[in-house]
């Protein structure tokens, strides 16, 4: 007997029974009242067919698919059989004929690929000349607005005096050039006018037609921490004229700005040296040109004329000095993020020194690296590479040669402290070979260290630990003579360490002997006088207290050029 399934989706809530009615001819065969169909009722009908389509035309393409492969592999199957009746030089020939075909097809498929390629770049060059030939006329039409209101009154030419002058109205302006100008504008035209406040909404995208991709490479020929005498030549004339309030708004819109840049860029090496220098810089102008007669012992005479009026800016050095303290934090953390993956693969597992990858420990001498082969297995001169790219970038952005120093200290810390946490760990790493693989590498850091002039930072005494675990894992281990040495090398090793690192000691071969456990409580009691910490591992996240030391300028602020490509023409020379 056949059923009649009877469902109303008329209903708000989602039915919990449904009816079933016989299909029979019987007197009492008749079915219920069915619900006259609704708004509801046809728009679950139009999503079931819409499902429906979209199932049977993937079917379809499945089929589709399907049929496409059969009869591929049905070709290569009769063309293998073919092959297999042919001599072994028609074979070869075949095949090259085979190979002919494929690359023949795939050269159309690229030449297509070209053709639609070049139509795309023609559409986008296109677009670019129209976008250069926009900003070329919005900033005539500003520069030929500036002429007119120049007619009327005309400035007596005087020398540059190291200021700059700009109108309120600019702020924003200024710190979107000057700071914020490489976040993307995403049409961020209502904020420019809410920060702005005297703009319409044409006169704001007139304006950020103007706006430059400021980024580190820009101001590559120009002098180092510009933005910061930019900025500090910008609150000598508001402190000349004395605007208390344009002072206070114009800090704190740049340390604002900058704050938002960092946020941004939190991952970018370049972009947090770069505002790392130019904060630290700024607050080196606000020394050196405070009045403070402790900041004015190397300004010449004119220097000193460039010094503050009217404000202490006190309080505000203190805003940028911590500030810098967050910054110097934050390039810590993205240069850790980029060494760290490299550290374990290129200090303990990869063969620096030729020949060591035969001297391994009995039983693990098919283990040559924890890591998987590929990409993820970095040697030492890759850890190099990255620390030569960091001293570049610092040093070309003009970061203060002692904070550099500080920075190095902080990483040669981190290799020190995941390398020697990895030995106290891995027993397969415990062995002579491992300890003259460490010394090699050490001696390579050292060396790098010298050749940057860096050896003076502290960076060196930060690996004492791992120098001193590589000499324990190549000193002999067996007579109480041995034991004394041991003690009297080992002083930055906790006695935990050191009873750590002899347990896991592996012998190279059957003929060395382990660490005997007599010899190692020989160490424990030499040791036992000693004021060690309870902790095994290094805390690799420890972060040293950070100095900003004075460093004063010896620049002049009238002897600073300001490139056209920061687009500040709102400024005026004073």
């Amino acid at each position: 007997m056949q059923l009649l399934l009877l469902l109303c989706p008329c209903s708000a809530a989602p039915p919990s029974r449904v009816a079933l009615w016989p299909l029979s001819g019987g007197a009492d065969s008749s079915p219920p009242v069915i619900c006259p169909p609704s708004s509801g009722c046809r728009l679950l009908e139009a999503q079931l067919q819409t499902q429906s389509r979209e199932h049977e035309e993937e079917v379809d393409n499945l089929k589709t698919q399907l049929e496409a492969l059969k009869e591929e592999m049905d070709r290569q199957q009769q063309t293998f059989c073919q092959t297999l009746l042919l001599s072994p030089e028609a074979q070869v020939e075949f095949g090259v004929q085979q190979e002919m075909s494929r690359l023949t097809n795939e050269n159309l498929k690229l030449e297509k690929n070209e053709r639609k390629l070049k139509k795309q770049l023609k559409i986008c060059m296109k677009k670019v000349q129209d976008l250069e030939a926009a900003q070329a006329l919005a900033q005539s039409e500003r520069k030929r607005h500036e002429l007119n209101r120049q007619v009327t009154v005309q400035r007596k030419e005087k020398d540059f005096q190291g200021m700059l002058e700009y109108h309120k109205e600019d702020e924003a302006l200024l710190i979107r050039n000057l700071v914020t100008a490489h976040l993307p504008l995403e049409g961020d035209v209502a904020s420019l006018v809410a920060l702005r406040g005297s703009w319409d909404l044409d006169e704001v995208e007139h304006c950020c037609l103007l706006l430059a991709e400021l980024k580190p490479q820009a101001l590559a020929g120009a002098v180092p921490c510009l933005p910061a005498y930019i900025l500090y030549m910008c609150i000598r004339h508001a402190d000349y004229v004395n605007d208390d309030l344009k002072v206070h708004s114009l800090l704190t819109s740049t340390i604002n700005g900058i704050k938002k840049v960092l946020k941004k860029h939190n991952e970018d090496f370049e972009m947090t040296s770069f505002w790392l220098s130019n904060t630290c810089r700024l607050l080196h102008c606000l020394k050196q040109y405070s009045g403070d007669e402790g900041f004015m012992t190397q300004n010449s005479a004119k220097q000193n004329e460039h010094c503050l009026k009217n404000f202490d800016l006190t309080e505000y050095r203190q805003v940028l000095s911590d500030l810098s303290i967050q910054i110097y934090q934050q390039l810590i953390k993205i240069a850790e993020g980029l060494l760290q993956p490299m550290i374990v693969s290129a200090m303990l597992e990869n063969e620096s020194i030729q020949g060591l990858s035969g001297v391994k420990p009995t039983g693990y001498r098919k283990r040559t690296s924890s890591m998987p082969e590929g990409d993820n297995s970095y040697c030492l001169e890759a850890i190099i590479r990255q620390m030569n790219s960091f001293h570049v970038v610092m040093c070309d952005q003009g970061l203060d040669p002692e904070i550099i120093q500080q920075v190095f200290r902080q990483l040669f810390y981190m290799i020190n402290a995941v390398t020697l946490n990895n030995l106290l760990l891995r027993k397969d790493v415990c062995s002579w070979s491992t300890g003259m693989q460490l010394r090699y590498n050490i001696s390579q850091l050292e060396e790098w260290l010298r050749g940057r002039n860096l050896h003076q930072s502290g960076a060196v005494e930060t690996m004492e630990p791992l120098i001193q675990a590589a000499q324990l894992l190549q000193l002999k281990k067996k007579s109480p003579e041995d034991a004394e040495a041991i003690c009297s090398l080992c002083t930055a090793l906790s006695t935990q360490q050191i009873v750590k690192i002899l347990n896991l000691y592996t012998p190279l071969n059957e003929f060395e002997e382990r660490v005997t456990v007599a010899f190692i409580r020989t160490i424990q009691a030499q040791l036992q006088d000693r004021n060690d910490p309870q902790q095994l591992l290094l805390d690799f996240k420890h972060m040293f207290p950070v100095l900003f030391p004075f460093n004063p300028s010896s620049l002049t602020m009238d002897s600073i050029h300001i490139p056209a490509c920061l687009n500040l023409e709102f400024l005026n020379e004073v």
